[in-house]
């Protein structure tokens, strides 16, 4: 958005979905916390369109935690919304990030954290999907 725009219509509302979003992945935060996650960086760009919602450290592994975030589950459970393409596009980041900072760590995982309620109502259920996918064939790791 324009700069002016801001300025002269000063501070434009978040949409509501994306408000659900970051409500999810700070739920998801404090859950992987409380089992001893160590997390390292939110909402990492990557490139101009790859973002990781989570990286973090558990024991020996790197961990890239892509969080799905549901009012309801309805239209079937957040973690179905991690399909092929997203998979491929969550690996390129992990190898993007990779690179990037130059580090080589024993493993690696992808992880996926459903988080089912929304902002001010009951507390929300939230499921820990661990290894829910592997990299995708397309991607090498260099070492």
């Amino acid at each position: 958005m324009p700069r002016w725009i801001k300025r002269w219509f000063g501070r434009v509302a978040e949409p509501k979905h994306l408000q659900t979003g970051r409500w999810g992945e700070r739920r998801a935060v404090q859950f992987l916390r409380k089992k001893r996650y160590r997390i390292m960086g939110q909402r990492v760009r990557v490139g101009p369109r790859d973002e990781l919602d989570i990286i973090a450290a558990h024991e020996k592994v790197l961990v890239f935690i892509e969080v799905k975030t549901r009012k309801n589950e309805n239209f079937g459970r957040p973690f179905s919304a991690v399909g092929p393409k997203k998979r491929q596009h969550l690996s390129r980041a992990a190898v993007t990030y990779l690179k990037h900072k130059k580090i080589k760590p024993e493993y690696i995982r992808f992880d996926v954290v459903e988080v089912v309620g929304e902002p001010g109502g009951a507390p929300p259920e939230i499921r820990h999907i661990e290894n829910a996918f592997p990299l995708d064939a397309s991607y090498r790791l260099w070492w």
